[in-house]
């Protein structure tokens, strides 16, 4: 079989975690832009890639791409594309969009371009007038940005982050891929400490002890896919057999989650049940004005509320208050916060090392990375 052109979407500024993802994959990288990496792959790599990503929103099969100007252009180049490989005859397909920046600009009259383009498409290969749509689901994108078009196919379904272990959550929670995508720019590994003093859900701590004992984010979960006859559900199996020996059960590493709300310390063990690393994860109650560094050479790695959404301004404060007091500037750690607190910096009373912009969901948020001595060899 030829290899399929696959898109692995992802949040603005994450995009060189996910092309490290994708290597790490063996997948051979064709092009990295804003929000998406595209790659060359077979069935069994669009598998793994659902499975093993952690940082990506999902995976794409892109059907094709061009410039498209005028809603004929639209048409005609949809229609040419190949859809009966992958849409069945009973296949339920629906069409979203959006456009950027294009002559194209009305999402709603491209998705139906495209959907009777597509429908035309199917009646002249499987000779047919009326289509029952009963069978499995394909959900096809068309995205415009500056004219061109690039239409896919969605392989994963449920976005990516729904692992399936985070059945409560506290507020404001962080996604699962940016909080793996938090924990692989902070350079962390098993062998340090790492603590989240403020951890909520648990996501964090959770994310880095799946990453620890190397168990597959997608592991436990299904995905669109998986309902294509195209693919067989012995590709699936490979896969995932594959994945469940390459866990290390055994793995130790010190991960510490601390959180001042006990009801919500007891979600985020609840949490790591689910996801199979609760006795993995050292759970406290504890304020953070009060957390003593449970060692050298860790690495701090949290995401404190947000004003906007999460209380005061007096709150704020002291919670910066405790976390200059809990590292500073001669301690061995290292720390990563992300906040949407523009002045963070200021009232932290440290400029960072280094500062990344990232999103967690719809809010703009910063990534600072304060980066401590490296520990000594052993």
């Amino acid at each position: 079989m030829d290899k399929l052109n696959l898109i692995a979407t992802t949040t603005f500024g994450l995009e060189a975690t996910v092309k490290r993802e994708i290597g790490r994959l063996g997948c051979d990288i064709t092009a990295s832009s804003d929000g998406r990496i595209d790659f060359l792959g077979n069935f069994e790599d669009l598998a793994r890639a659902n499975i093993w990503l952690r940082a990506s929103d999902r995976v794409l099969l892109k059907m094709g791409e061009f410039t498209a100007t005028t809603f004929d252009e639209l048409f005609e180049q949809t229609k040419a594309l190949p859809w009966e490989n992958f849409i069945t005859a009973d296949g339920h397909f629906t069409v979203t969009g959006k456009s950027i920046k294009s002559g194209l600009f009305s999402v709603p009259d491209c998705q139906a371009i495209v959907k009777k383009a597509v429908v035309e498409r199917l009646k002249t290969k499987y000779h047919m007038d009326w289509f029952p749509e009963t069978g499995p689901v394909y959900k096809i994108q068309v995205a415009l940005l500056k004219d061109v078009a690039t239409l896919t196919i969605d392989t994963t379904g449920d976005g990516l982050h729904k692992r399936g272990y985070r059945a409560v959550t506290s507020a404001a929670p962080i996604k699962e891929t940016l909080a793996a995508a938090m924990i692989e720019l902070s350079y962390w590994n098993k062998s340090r400490i790492l603590l989240d003093p403020m951890c909520g859900s648990g996501t964090i701590a959770i994310e880095a002890a799946l990453m620890a004992k190397n168990i597959a984010p997608g592991l436990s979960r299904s995905f669109v896919s998986e309902s294509w006859p195209q693919i067989e559900a012995k590709i699936w199996q490979a896969a995932r057999d594959e994945a469940r020996a390459t866990i290390n059960p055994d793995e130790i590493a010190p991960i510490y989650a601390n959180d001042v709300d006990a009801q919500v310390l007891e979600q985020a063990k609840a949490n790591a049940k689910a996801a199979g690393v609760a006795d993995f994860i050292n759970f406290a109650v504890a304020d953070v004005a009060n957390i003593t560094l449970p060692g050298e050479y860790g690495v701090v790695i949290t995401n404190p509320p947000y004003g906007q959404r999460l209380g005061e301004d007096a709150q704020l404060r002291r919670i910066y208050a405790a976390l200059k007091r809990l590292l500073p500037k001669d301690t061995t750690w290292s720390a990563y916060i992300i906040t949407s607190d523009e002045e963070f910096e200021r009232h932290f009373g440290r400029k960072a090392n280094a500062k990344r912009k990232l999103f967690n969901g719809a809010t703009k948020t910063d990534y600072y990375q304060y980066q401590g001595p490296r520990p000594p060899r052993a």
